[in-house]
């Protein structure tokens, strides 16, 4: 799909060719779950699909989104003009190549990315230079390889191995926003699923792997409170030495300013997308901000339910996260590989169908139609 203005535009024929095709990969997928439930194959045999669905993807151009030319736009503020991409947006440098390609909502907006994943994206700025499918490739290659981390990860926690790795690797909806677009939520989904399947060897490794997935968005400060009620000694040094590793990197990088990431996050909490719950509810004639109040109520009281769980020792992260996904009012499709990786490792039934329930309601929100 070509891109004007930083968003995806394109013939509107191939894009239901696009999204019929998807609804068939992901009703094949439920399929072959089902199958998997009832007679296993080998191990083996299941991942070696995985790899085939994270990395089939990437023969394509980036796909349905743009983000990745955003997190290529803040590489490039830092790593080519020395500025710090906390204060300055993307639109503060005319004449820089990754500008036209920014999506045109994040032109005026100072990035809202930890700091661990802004550093890592200097990187690749500077591996790309000026090249925009260098640094879609990039990105793109990154998010496949995070993706099958966090299935080996989601595999070695789960007891039924094969169904852990077909759950999270043969998901289509998945790897259209992973090795499809690029997107970063996958780097956050592995450290967070690492940082499981480390908890009962090395926690404070597994420390180390939670605040790695905090700097790189804010999302799991959700999480480590359930995680650290269930496991009671999660690995707290290793948590903080690298909290305090991290922040002191971030703010020799860019200051106390990475801070302030949270600034625009909490604005686009403001904001709503077409198909978050609280826009959906609203079509009904419910206001807005009461729908999405009594959302934010409801994750409250789900939220205390699932504390008392944890302390009970069931933390169930991926309900939390899908939980979360239902309603918040920024809700976008390349949010998925947070609970589907939780839902698999934890192998939470009630929060695998939700997260099936999630594919199939949000394959076609950014397809152009």
């Amino acid at each position: 799909m070509p891109r004007h203005g930083g968003h995806p535009v394109g013939d509107e024929r191939w894009s239901w060719i696009f999204l019929v095709a998807g609804y068939a990969a992901l009703g094949a997928y439920v399929a072959g779950l089902a199958l998997l439930r009832r007679r296993p194959p080998s191990l083996r045999a299941v991942a070696a699909v995985a790899a085939a669905v994270q990395l089939i993807p990437l023969a394509a151009p980036l796909l349905v989104s743009t983000d990745a030319w955003t997190y290529w736009s803040y590489g490039r503020i830092a790593a080519f003009h020395d500025a710090n991409p906390y204060v300055d947006a993307p639109a503060d440098f005319a004449g820089d190549p990754a500008l036209p390609h920014t999506g045109t909502s994040w032109r005026e907006t100072p990035s809202v990315y930890g700091p661990a994943f802004t550093l890592a994206s200097e990187g690749v700025a500077r591996a790309a230079g000026s090249s925009e499918d260098a640094a879609a490739w990039l990105f793109k290659v990154l998010a496949a390889l995070a993706m099958l981390a966090a299935t080996f990860f989601a595999v070695r926690v789960a007891s039924a191995k094969a169904y852990a790795c077909a759950f999270v690797g043969w998901n289509p909806v998945v790897a259209l926003h992973a090795a499809g677009g690029g997107h970063n939520d996958t780097w956050m989904a592995a450290l967070v699923v690492a940082a499981l399947a480390l908890a009962s060897v090395r926690r404070e490794v597994a420390g180390a792997a939670w605040a790695a997935a905090v700097f790189v968005k804010w999302v799991p400060l959700l999480l480590v409170p359930l995680h650290a009620l269930e496991r009671r000694r999660p690995g707290y040094a290793g948590l903080a030495v690298a909290l305090a590793a991290l922040a002191a990197v971030s703010t020799w990088r860019y200051g106390l300013e990475w801070i302030r990431a949270l600034e625009p996050v909490a604005r686009k909490a403001g904001e709503q997308t077409s198909f978050a719950l609280p826009s959906r509810i609203a079509e009904l004639g419910v206001p807005r901000e009461g729908a999405a109040a009594a959302l934010a109520v409801g994750f409250a009281a789900a939220y205390v339910v699932l504390l008392r769980e944890a302390l009970r020792g069931r933390a169930r992260l991926g309900l939390a996260a899908a939980l979360l996904l239902l309603a918040t009012p920024w809700l976008v499709v390349w949010y998925l590989p947070w609970p589907v990786a939780l839902a698999a490792a934890e192998e939470d039934r009630t929060a695998q169908w939700l997260t099936i329930g999630l594919s199939a309601y949000l394959l076609p929100q950014a397809v152009p139609l």
